[in-house]
């Protein structure tokens, strides 16, 4: 096979990858084309297992998070060409982390298909690590994500987290790949890859955190307000009484609005207007969520932040989202040019502080996490081991129809899995949901139009091992396997 054909196997590959994800939710098609990719890579040297791993996550990130064409062009007023170009360069840059796993799996390689099985895990996991946190991260499409149930892998997250179960399809996809040609190493691969699945619905069964407190009654509000007519100033009042009217006909012990769902800064909200939604909170006994800026005055000007805001029986307490997006709410160093192609209100956002509590509601200790934060599972268990219940604001109206919304709430699922935690979502578009500590979706609103989530949620104590140790897990594996790479091939110089 030549060079040109193998990178377009890879290619292909990783653009039907996608489809592991939600909303399709195959998840064992991932074990299929990483097998693919790892046989690849097995015959390549470093220089083309580098080609190689570039082309499959082209394939990836081109299918998988083009949606971000909607948010530059559609939303943000970039010219096509411009956006187009845009998304083909951001998607060129994330494949560079597939890249440099192809050339270090060449690079380290010992011919031995049981250790090389687990250097094609640690090369990916560890490069997947550093997307997403280096230049502030980008986690999306992180493998494991795909192994959220009803995956068997499932299990594995409240102990590795995320990072774990891509180690783990990883290794179990380079066991089958690496072994093909030998019929008894391929028969051991086989079950070695059944004993992983059949490990993991075992743990599945583990209760790793317990009840708390009482129940509370939560309705989670979706208003469905459309992106490009939200920041209209002559359609500021129908906003306005739209969520009034929502926490009016909706009363809970917790009311919760999306994401910045009120257009105006805190403090230029009609103090009337708080009052109604505090007091419509309070004959209800509870509290309301909702999403708002607001704003802090200092020496150097104004700055904002992206806050969620509670009134009513518990009084007044505050969250302010410390994880921005960039391009989105802030401008990274030397790219602030970028916005003269870009019409994207309150851009230049300011982060909020570090460890901030969670919100003391309804008996519950409440952790928000603000749209994308909920990517980011060493950031959430931050919050651990006082929060009982886990909320998450966001406005993916930003993405239109595409495969943003589906993909974001199988994240959070990962997220409930990771902390045993119920994780609630209250989204301007959806999908607005509750997930069970066992990540399962419990109820859900249609998407695309105004829908209330009605339920009533337990909190949870405890902590998960994932919650105790974080990252270092699957990393700390990865970075073994990797330095025991390293002595062996350095042995053998």
């Amino acid at each position: 096979m030549t060079l040109g054909l193998r990178l377009a196997v890879a290619f292909c590959s990783g653009a039907l990858t996608v489809a592991g994800f939600a909303p399709f939710f195959l998840f064992p098609l991932p074990l299929l084309t990483f097998a693919l990719l790892v046989g690849l890579w097995s015959s390549a040297s470093a220089r083309q297992a580098a080609a190689l791993g570039f082309a499959f996550g082209l394939g990836l990130f081109l299918t998988g998070v083009s949606w971000i064409y909607v948010s530059l062009h559609d939303h943000g007023g970039m010219p096509l060409p411009l956006a187009a170009l845009a998304v083909l360069l951001f998607c060129s840059v994330l494949a560079l982390f597939p890249a440099a796993s192809g050339a270090a799996f060449g690079w380290l390689r010992s011919g031995l298909p049981w250790r090389d099985a687990a250097l094609a895990a640690a090369t990916w996991t560890m490069f997947e690590w550093i997307r997403g946190w280096i230049l502030s991260g980008f986690p999306w499409l992180a493998i494991g994500n795909t192994q959220a149930p009803p995956s068997p892998l499932a299990g594995f997250a409240p102990l590795f987290g995320m990072y774990g179960s891509s180690f783990l399809l990883l290794a179990s996809a380079a066991c089958l790949a690496l072994n093909r040609n030998r019929r008894r190493h391929l028969f051991a691969a086989s079950g070695l890859v059944a004993l992983v699945a059949t490990a993991g619905m075992g743990l599945g069964r583990i209760e790793w955190t317990q009840p708390v407190g009482a129940p509370v009654s939560v309705k989670l509000l979706q208003p469905n307000i459309p992106q490009s007519l939200k920041w209209q100033p002559e359609l500021l009042g129908r906003w306005l009484t739209d969520n009034l009217n929502l926490v009016e006909a909706n009363p809970a012990q917790i009311i919760v609005l999306p994401e910045t769902t009120l257009p105006l800064s805190l403090d230029d909200l009609p103090p009337a207007y708080l009052d109604s939604l505090e007091a419509a909170a309070k004959r209800a006994g509870g509290d309301v969520i909702f999403g708002v800026f607001t704003r802090e005055q200092s020496a150097r000007g104004s700055r904002y932040f992206n806050t969620a805001v509670s009134l009513g029986s518990s009084g007044s307490q505050q969250y302010r989202k410390r994880h921005l997006v960039a391009f989105g709410e802030y401008s990274p160093p030397g790219l602030s040019w970028i916005y003269r192609w870009l019409s994207i209100p309150m851009s230049d956002q300011s982060p909020g502080p570090p460890g901030q509590p969670p919100l003391a509601i309804a008996g519950q200790q409440v952790a928000i996490n603000i749209c994308y934060e909920d990517a980011f599972g060493e950031e959430i268990i931050e919050a651990l081991p006082q929060a009982t219940l886990l909320l998450n604001l966001t406005n993916t109206a930003w993405f239109g129809r595409s495969l943003a919304q589906p993909q974001h709430l199988q994240m959070s699922q990962m997220r409930a899995l990771e902390t045993g935690r119920p994780m609630l979502r209250a989204t301007n578009t959806g999908t607005t949901a509750v997930i069970s500590p066992q990540g399962v979706v419990t109820a859900h609103a249609p998407d695309f139009e105004p829908a209330v989530v009605a339920a009533t949620v337990q909190g949870y104590a405890g902590l998960t091992p994932y919650s105790r140790i974080g990252n270092w897990g699957a990393i700390g594996l990865s970075i073994l396997v990797l330095f025991f790479a390293l002595v062996s091939r350095r042995g053998s110089a």
